[in-house]
């Protein structure tokens, strides 16, 4: 079996914390170069993720004819730039999430893509088992009409998170965090967390027509949002909310969909997933019918393993696509539009394929 070999632009918490140790479950490719801003963090990551070459220099990522692919772990500001650079290379692409905070920038990403043959995951990965076991009982129809979708994925804030990395890189606790700074982050937790809900709610929904939002800034040192709540009209009827923060201590990563015949929860990433169904039509006091569902079909796999299959078999990612990503920077857009004008927007793309 060929081996993939894959470079990295990004030697930040992002790459140490996610990009690098799932690399190194996957079957068939390896991290051979990644580049970076500080020779320590690239020293540091060579050493404990055993990377044979690192540089300062992104573009020669983007120029080293020996890789096939690169994973684009930079601020969101820079994804799409690097993106480009990639694609334009002949290079199978990773973009860290979210996609862009520029719908421009993700309409010239997007035309990128369409344009050549490289396999592109744009993250959030949203291909988990309880996902995907949700998107198949709803086109199934086992909840009848749906009404409303739930999810929340929200955290400590960026310091708690770079906590954590600062251990792994091996640094010294540092303050200044490029997330609270509005020139170089350009959005906050809507964006760094709120993607997460969205994308849930839209690989189960489908496509939005229309957002509501309200953003505040509650407790962190910048002037950008820390927390948020989105409501999202789908285009099958369906309303859902989507909610967000860094200033939730306790973590929270839970959905839920709401139908006519019944429900579905997951209180976690992968923990379970529950469907609900009336006991009764007529008596609103009857306990509901509890029955957990099988996940044995949907295998649980990361992002970079999934990539990778792609790649091997010549295919786009059905679900974490450009085109999703798209229509989740468009929603994202649209919410700190909404917040700021205090209107509701509409958005005006729509998913090509809700059923794959």
């Amino acid at each position: 079996m060929r081996e993939y070999r894959v470079g990295i632009i990004g030697a930040g918490g992002i790459a140490a914390k996610l990009h690098l140790p799932e690399m190194q479950t996957v079957d068939a490719a390896a991290v051979t170069l990644i580049a970076g801003r500080r020779t320590s963090r690239l020293k540091t990551l060579s050493r404990k993720f055993d990377i044979p070459h690192w540089t300062q220099d992104y573009d020669a990522v983007i120029s080293d004819d020996t890789l096939d692919a690169v994973i684009v772990a930079l601020p969101h500001p820079l994804h799409v730039h690097w993106g480009l650079k990639a694609l334009a290379a002949g290079k199978h692409v990773l973009m860290q999430k979210p996609l862009s905070t520029s719908l421009d920038e993700a309409d010239q990403f997007v035309r990128a893509s369409a344009s050549g043959d490289r396999c592109v995951l744009a993250l959030p990965y949203v291909a988990r088992p309880s996902v995907l076991a949700a998107r198949a009982a709803v086109q199934r129809g086992d909840l009848g009409r749906i009404s409303a979708l739930h999810a929340r994925h929200s955290h400590g804030g960026p310091e708690v998170y770079y906590a954590g990395i600062q251990q792994i890189l091996e640094e010294a606790p540092d303050d200044d965090l490029w997330f609270f700074d509005a020139d170089q982050a350009d959005v906050g937790a809507l964006f760094d967390m709120g993607v997460y809900s969205v994308a849930t709610l839209v690989t189960i929904g489908g496509s939005v027509t229309r957002v509501t939002a309200r953003c505040a800034t509650v407790d962190k040192p910048t002037r950008l949002e820390d927390t948020a709540i989105v409501i999202l009209e789908f285009a099958n009827g369906a309303l859902g909310t989507a909610e967000t923060g860094w200033c939730d201590a306790a973590r929270t990563s839970r959905f839920s969909v709401h139908g006519t015949q019944g429900k579905l929860t997951s209180p976690g990433h992968d923990c379970e997933l529950t469907l609900f169904r009336p006991s009764s039509q007529t008596d609103e006091d009857a306990p509901a019918l509890e029955n957990p569902v099988s996940l044995d079909g949907y295998p649980q796999r990361n992002a970079h393993q999934h990539w990778v299959d792609c790649i091997r078999s010549g295919t786009q990612p059905p679900l974490s696509n450009a085109s999703t990503a798209r229509h989740i920077t468009e929603i994202l857009l649209a919410a700190l539009d909404s917040s700021r004008q205090n209107v509701t927007v509409d958005v005006q793309s729509r998913l090509e394929n809700t059923t794959t």
